[in-house]
């Protein structure tokens, strides 16, 4: 006991751990700021359409929250051996459909083998009914630039919104960006 008091009362070896602590916390604000970039610039880049729910929240500031047409798979794509449950982590495998938006393939259990123009999306569910699945994917909250959250909401009651997002091929999802669709009349 004496000697561990002697070794944490002596600077000359506390100051090797201190750098040592300090690198590690620079190491890893380095790393998540970096996987947030490799995850744009590697990953796959898929279009959703989604439409904007809440618009605000005193707290957290402006952003919108977004519904995606694929957050509700029906029951007949589940490919697991067991019945789905909730708060289970799922895949979901994605294709290109029409006018370039990603749509569901498949819900699986376990990571799929994404073919050729198909990518693997993470998902959480959130509900099983009888006849389909809810779905989350830590996509659902995009911030936006202040007093621009109501514009995005009022746009998207008129129409879908597409939501850009980039998969890194460790599963990582990344919102790239929101536009809006002009609809032509």
């Amino acid at each position: 006991m004496a000697d561990l008091l002697t070794w944490a009362s002596d600077p000359a070896r506390r100051r090797p751990l201190l750098r040592l602590l300090v690198a590690a916390q620079v190491l890893y604000v380095l790393g998540v700021a970096g996987a947030g970039y490799a995850t744009t610039a590697l990953g796959q880049h898929i279009v959703l359409a989604t439409t904007p729910v809440d618009p605000r929240d005193l707290l957290y500031g402006d952003f919108v929250r977004l519904r995606y047409t694929i957050s509700e798979a029906p029951l007949r794509q589940w490919h697991g051996e067991a019945p789905p449950k909730r708060r289970q982590g799922v895949f979901l495998l994605l294709a290109p459909g029409p006018d370039s938006l990603a749509t569901a393939v498949g819900v699986y259990p376990n990571s799929p083998k994404a073919g050729p123009n198909q990518v693997v999306l993470r998902a959480w569910v959130t509900d099983v009914y009888r006849h389909s699945l809810a779905l989350r994917f830590n996509l659902e909250r995009y911030y936006v630039p202040e007093a621009s959250g109501l514009r995005l909401e009022k746009a998207g009651r008129l129409h879908p919104l597409r939501v850009h997002v980039s998969i890194a091929p460790w599963g990582q999802a990344r919102i790239a960006r929101v536009e809006e669709v002009m609809v032509r009349k």
